[in-house]
């Protein structure tokens, strides 16, 4: 299988980012944007998002740069633990654009970081997370 079909197959099966309203480009192996334009359905205040929105954000975008590295492997990733730094609230109709970074990419972990920023620029979160990268046949691929 090849990198592409995977993370296609990925794209396709992942209801929980259609759920949010995510949406990722791969610019290199390693190097994710993810955005989500906070809506009403992302508030856990009248005007502030969750922050398990915001969590997942980050998760993805860390997972999806740790599974950009390996799917050529016909591998996938699952976080094994993560961290975050909440900085400021993302409010009503942010554009939120999430990218990732290597850390350490090895056989059996993979180390990202992850950080959140507005349309203005402004950091809102950041995050370091854990992957473990095993057989795609296991998650259902």
């Amino acid at each position: 299988m090849t990198r592409m079909n995977l993370i296609d197959q990925y794209i396709a099966n992942n209801k929980y980012g259609k759920l949010l309203g995510m949406n990722f480009s791969i610019l290199e192996p390693g190097l994710v944007n993810y955005s989500l334009l906070i809506n009403e359905n992302h508030l856990a205040t009248p005007f502030t998002a969750h922050g398990g929105c915001i969590a997942s954000l980050l998760d993805a975008t860390m997972g999806v740069g740790a599974l950009s590295l390996v799917s050529s492997k016909n591998q996938v990733v699952a976080t094994v633990e993560m961290k975050i730094n909440f900085i400021k609230g993302a409010v009503l109709n942010d554009q939120l654009l999430a990218t990732s970074k290597v850390v350490k990419n090895g056989n059996k972990i993979i180390v990202m970081q992850a950080e959140i920023r507005n349309e203005k620029n402004e950091l809102l979160a950041l995050s370091s997370g854990t992957f473990m990268p095993y057989d795609a046949m296991k998650a259902g691929y």
